[in-house]
């Protein structure tokens, strides 16, 4: 019993104060070192694009790759950015405004309307949603929603227009179901979940005395999530619609399968179109020559500079929101 006490106060007995200030030590230098390599990662990849991407930028200026609006790499060798800047923008921007809304409303179902178990259920399969790889939905387009989308919308917006405005059917394109209009719904369709998902986490971060307040005032359910709920959770909404933006940005698989790849300017509605990451991927591997390879690694360049911007917006958005109690002033 004697020797079984003295083991016990053995274990109970703390460490010399030198090796715990050592122990803090090192997992602060561990911890700081881990923290650096993140950021001397990012300056990487920047230089990297940059040193591969600068016989372009020389050849062209910056303002002229980022303006040029011909893209040949067969006969001119001439490459500008414009038509996928302009598509990467247009697809991203309509894709949020598409998604922004729905997603909002799922939110609220799952947050503030459903019994917790049917919220449950429904944000699992938001979750499950925003985890299929990029490529299956891709291919889910290419056999199913695009050939849809051309028999049942496209057709008959194309033949009511030849019958009756055909000055517009160049503005129109063709209608064979791969192009700008069909990557961008499939797009939105992909930011949903996390839209979705980020809503519903700065919905839950409400304070109940928020929407007690409101209840003691006579509101009606709807009247609480408009005017306490969604002003109160507005600054995370936005972060995540950012996120999501930035989301679509970089989304690779599915749109460079869908949007049919037209690397001229300008683009009709539903012809075929090109982003920057579509254009990446389809022609990284057959770029022979230095300059087109180099305009390739330009183009990375500038949707990485893109992408940190969006990351940075919604940086700010999300310190405003933790300094100003979830309101962005």
């Amino acid at each position: 019993m004697h020797q079984a006490q003295t083991n016990t106060d053995i274990i109970k007995k703390p460490l010399p104060i030198i090796y715990r200030w050592l122990g803090d030590k090192i997992f602060l230098t561990v911890v700081f070192i881990l923290g650096l390599s993140i950021i001397f990662l990012a300056f990487s990849m920047a230089w990297v694009l940059y040193s591969e991407g600068r016989l372009a930028i020389n050849e062209f200026g910056v303002i002229g790759f980022l303006k040029g609006s011909v893209w040949d790499p067969g006969v001119r060798m001439v490459f500008g950015a414009l038509p996928f800047i302009f598509g990467t923008f247009i697809t991203s921007v309509v894709a949020l405004a598409i998604a922004f809304l729905p997603a909002i409303a799922i939110a609220v179902v799952i947050a503030e309307y459903a019994p917790k178990w049917i919220g449950n259920i429904i944000e699992n399969f938001v979750h499950l949603i925003a985890a299929i790889p990029s490529v299956v939905v891709g291919i889910w387009g290419i056999f199913v929603f695009a050939p849809w989308m051309r028999e049942t919308v496209y057709m008959p917006i194309f033949t009511f227009t030849a019958n009756n405005y055909p000055s517009l059917l160049p503005v129109l394109g063709n209608p064979m179901g791969y192009g700008m209009t069909t990557a961008t719904i499939i797009l939105a369709l992909m930011i949903i979940p996390f839209t979705t998902a980020l809503t519903r986490d700065a919905i839950s971060q409400v304070p109940k005395e928020q929407r007690e307040a409101a209840w003691a005032l006579g509101a009606t359910k709807w009247e609480v999530i408009r005017m306490a709920v969604l002003p109160y959770a507005r600054g995370g909404i936005l972060a995540g619609a950012m996120l999501s933006f930035g989301r679509a940005i970089g989304e690779t698989m599915a749109v460079a399968m869908l949007i049919g790849n037209k690397n001229t300017f300008p683009f009709s509605i539903l012809g075929p179109a090109a982003t920057m990451p579509s254009v990446i991927i389809n022609e990284f591997r057959e770029a022979v020559g230095n300059l087109h390879l180099s305009s390739l690694m330009a183009i990375g360049l500038a949707l990485f500079v893109i992408s940190l911007i969006v990351n940075l917006i919604a940086a700010y958005i999300t310190r405003k929101l933790s300094i100003t109690g979830g309101q962005v002033v």
